[in-house]
């Protein structure tokens, strides 16, 4: 036999009930649901290695189940918290004002904007202290300017 488990999943009979539903709803990510079956096996005592060939996948995810459950609870061991990632280099007013720039008439000797055009028109101004070009780009992108169709690539409101 195995050795004893270091974190035993006790679920009451509101947890079990709240899993069981989760699992048939089908309509939670792949992630929380297979968590949710993991949690209901392991609380009737299913071995690691049961539960690892039952729902394909891996004993040590198995094992962080269980210990996310016992030492923060069902939320946590169901759902993963919120990363901060990395914070936005250019807030609205920049996307706003670069945006304004791609919008206006082309410097004098170009036919349109080009991105580099943009970010150096952006760095003169001062709008921002640095900026790529492809981060022109993606800001763009976003507003679905297009600076080679006819128009200023304004959104109509």
């Amino acid at each position: 036999m195995g050795r004893p488990l270091e974190y035993v999943v006790r679920l009451t009979a509101g947890q079990e009930s709240y899993l069981k539903q989760l699992v048939r709803s089908g309509t939670n990510k792949a992630r929380v649901i297979r968590r949710a079956q993991t949690l209901l096996m392991a609380h009737r005592a299913i071995m690691d290695q049961t539960i690892h060939e039952a729902l394909n996948i891996s004993v040590q995810t198995v094992k962080a189940s269980r210990k996310t459950f016992v030492q923060s609870g069902l939320e946590a061991a169901l759902y993963d918290a919120p990363r901060p990632g990395r914070p936005l280099k250019f807030d609205g007013h920049d996307r706003a004002a670069i945006t304004g720039i791609a919008c206006t008439e082309a410097p004098p000797g170009y036919a349109k904007w080009s991105l580099r055009l943009i970010a150096d028109k952006a760095m003169e101004l001062q709008v921002v202290d640095g900026i790529a070009p492809s981060s022109v780009f993606y800001i763009l992108k976003k507003t679905r300017s297009n600076r080679t169709e006819n128009g200023n690539g304004v959104l109509p409101s």
